[in-house]
């Protein structure tokens, strides 16, 4: 095996065994900066050995070893640590009995802990965030900064600071009982879904979506819905995140450009996604009372379940979004709602709609709302205002493919206007 073929292997499992092998270092460890630098540890020596003595037949447990192995010895060096030796010496020669779910049997996993501590209610919702896509996404530290729109700088401090934070405050990593969960998922279940759609609508950069986000997320929901599955918002989620992710490969044309959801080839769509995510939803609207994911999983469903747009249910579609007005009202979901009133009511009723949204602070820089009524305006011959819009959209708009879509749309209503000026002359 030549060693660009080792690197692509070592990659290719490091990237599925990563948050599992972290997860299982601080369970035993309790010690997240040391969890991290023996897992680098054990993949730079994966990269020194293997190409040698060959692929482990499991690698997973490989690294896990190595990985203990570097732990004690990083441990036995600093002598402020003398006093967990003992503990960290036969804990390393023994193998635990733990529930798994990785390929490589192996390798215990235990991330549903490390979840439960990266989304704690003592860290502030930003550093939750970055703490998350660096341990569970494997992101690194620049990519974190991509991810959140931030610089660098800031994103290493929101990762630091969080680490400090669980130090100092003696943050157990574990899942907290069924008195505190309640009021802990929904904060799990937010990072989750931060990670989810920044990968399907990247905010920046020359594609429109990240799929290894996307993928994880998904990994990561499965792994809540594993452990928690009789919790409405947990499967409304993993839903959510299947019923979305099903469009994926009919949203971005051969130029990686973005098609819309009317205009998308749903022969394309992920049916297997589609049939688990509609049978999610059923299962979180019965299992207790609906929240805002599975409302939302209901409104993917519909949409996922129907062969074009013109015969969607759009009326149970504003129905639902009635109630998520209800649940979870803010600026985005009224925008959401305005757009589905327009294709139910016409699109004088929509932009009517999203007319009472202009002083909205949260949509001054939000790209798809000057689009939506851009829409709304082309549809109703409205060109110039229309035109206008499409403007500031595309002065908002950050991913590359984004503005090419808003440059094709401005050019179409221009030559429209066009037209009709010379149809008037």
């Amino acid at each position: 095996m030549s060693e660009s073929e080792v690197h692509r292997t070592v990659d290719s499992v490091f990237r599925a065994e990563r948050s599992m092998l972290l997860a299982s270092l601080v369970q035993r460890y309790r010690d997240l900066d040391l969890a991290e630098e023996v897992t680098s540890d054990a993949i730079e020596a994966a990269l020194k050995h293997w190409p040698v003595d060959g692929i482990p037949s499991r690698p997973g447990a490989w690294l896990l070893t190595t990985a203990r192995r570097k732990a004690v010895d990083r441990l036995r060096r600093d002598q402020t640590l003398a006093a967990k030796i003992g503990v960290l010496q036969a804990d390393s020669d023994r193998s635990e009995p733990h529930p798994s779910n990785s390929l490589d049997e192996d390798l215990p996993d235990d991330r549903l802990q490390l979840f439960f501590t990266c989304a704690h209610p003592a860290l502030a919702a930003g550093d939750r965030l970055a703490l998350t896509l660096r341990c569970l996404a494997g992101l690194t530290t620049a990519e974190v900064a991509r991810a959140l729109l931030i610089p660098p700088a800031t994103a290493a401090q929101r990762i630091v600071r969080a680490k400090n934070k669980i130090r100092v405050a003696q943050i157990p990593f574990r899942v907290p009982g069924s008195d505190e969960l309640a009021g802990r998922v929904p904060m799990v279940l937010e990072v989750v879904y931060s990670i989810f759609t920044e990968g399907y609508s990247a905010t920046s950069g020359d594609r429109v979506d990240r799929m290894d986000l996307t993928t994880d997320a998904i990994s990561m929901g499965r792994l809540l819905h594993a452990a928690l599955p009789t919790e409405s918002e947990v499967t409304g989620l993993l839903a959510l995140m299947l019923l979305t992710d099903a469009r994926r490969r009919a949203r971005i044309d051969v130029h990686g450009d973005i098609v819309l959801l009317a205009d998308q080839d749903r022969r394309l769509w992920h049916a297997e996604f589609v049939t688990e995510g509609t049978e999610l939803v059923v299962d979180a609207l019965r299992s207790g009372p609906s929240g805002p994911y599975a409302v939302q999983a209901a409104i993917a469903a519909l949409h996922d379940e129907s062969p074009n747009t013109d015969s969607t249910d759009w009326h149970q579609i504003v129905a639902l979004y009635d109630v998520l007005m209800t649940q979870s009202p803010n600026a985005i979901v009224a925008l959401n709602r305005a757009v589905a009133l327009a294709m139910r009511d016409g699109p004088a009723a929509g932009l009517h709609e999203l007319d009472l949204l202009a002083d909205e602070p949260s949509l001054r820089r939000y790209h798809p709302y000057p689009m939506a009524k851009a829409d709304l305006l082309h549809r109703l011959g409205r060109l110039g205002e229309a035109a206008e819009q499409y403007r500031q959209a595309l002065d908002r708009a950050r991913t590359a493919p984004e503005k090419r879509r808003l440059r094709r749309r401005l050019a179409d209503v221009n030559s429209s206007a066009q037209a009709d000026r010379t149809e008037a002359t």
